[in-house]
């Protein structure tokens, strides 16, 4: 049988409510179509977040991390990293000649 590799990406364009646990991590849940995803980030993580709202007017985060415990309704992700991109807004398509 041949090994893989399962990744989780989780896509969010909005800050979500979080709650600050143990050592400043911060801790908060995302819904992806009924299925509650658990994510718990480090305040450093955490950060690449709160940056992007505060200086982007529109921005994407990939959440990447692997699958771990079942939930009642969802899951935890293990190891989460974030990547933040800015999102430009695209040119009008009647300007283009």
């Amino acid at each position: 049988m041949t090994q893989g590799k399962l990744e989780i990406t989780i896509k969010i364009n909005e800050l979500p409510q979080a709650k600050t646990v143990e050592n400043g991590w911060q801790q908060f849940q995302i819904d992806c179509d009924g299925r509650i995803i658990s994510v718990t980030l480090k305040p450093k993580v955490w950060k690449k977040l709160t940056d992007a709202q505060a200086n982007y007017p529109q921005w994407v985060g990939a959440i990447a991390g692997k699958m771990g415990e079942a939930t009642e309704n969802g899951f935890v992700l293990n190891e989460p990293n974030i990547q933040v991109f800015e999102k430009k807004p695209k040119p009008d398509a009647a300007v283009v000649s």
